[in-house]
């Protein structure tokens, strides 16, 4: 059975809040050959980049295997820092980021916590499959940041769509496609 971590975007979780419906669309298009975990990390409405990460670091450790690793929103950008800062034990087969925001000075978005290394994307190339996802019309996340990350990771591969907004609540074929295939 293959296994798929997903980390979820900032703010209120539940059902039918934040990243809930696109973790359960997961489960039910994946099907029983894939375990969907979908962990809460800490403190979501007011995340600490440190305290995500000791959280991402307990959940792979529970993974058998290779990683299916998605992450949405917040839950992408801590992801993406996590994996540059130390290379994960166990080899990631896919990384699968929704609706990411990018972090630092060219885009207008500032946390110092979540920024990344400058060197990030050399420290990436071990993982063989990157996904980038996201809607012009996410309202969260412009879709500009998309474009930053497409610039310093070349072979990642992105996928725009026009009306899935931010959450994605009615799912994404595609992203189902590109799990499946990695």
């Amino acid at each position: 059975m293959r296994q798929v971590l997903v980390l979820h975007c900032a703010g209120a979780q539940g059902p039918r809040q934040g990243s809930g419906e696109l973790a359960a669309h997961l489960r039910e298009a994946l099907g029983p050959d894939y375990r969907v975990r979908y962990p809460l990390m800490p403190n979501p409405e007011n995340p600490a980049y440190e305290a995500w990460k000791r959280k991402l670091e307990e959940e792979l450790e529970e993974l058998d295997g290779e990683a299916l690793l998605v992450g949405h929103s917040l839950g992408g950008s801590v992801l993406l820092k996590a994996l540059a800062e130390k290379p994960l034990l166990r080899r990631t087969a896919g990384l699968f980021l929704v609706a990411a925001p990018f972090w630092g000075e060219k885009s207008g978005w500032q946390a110092d916590e979540f920024d990344l290394p400058a060197d990030f994307a050399a420290r990436l190339t071990a993982i063989p499959y990157i996904y980038l996802y996201h809607s012009r019309d996410d309202d969260t996340v412009p879709f500009a940041h998309v474009a930053l990350y497409a610039a310093r990771l070349p072979h990642a591969t992105v996928r725009a769509f026009d009306r899935l907004g931010h959450y994605f609540r009615t799912g994404c074929r595609q992203l189902i496609e590109d799990i499946r295939s990695v």
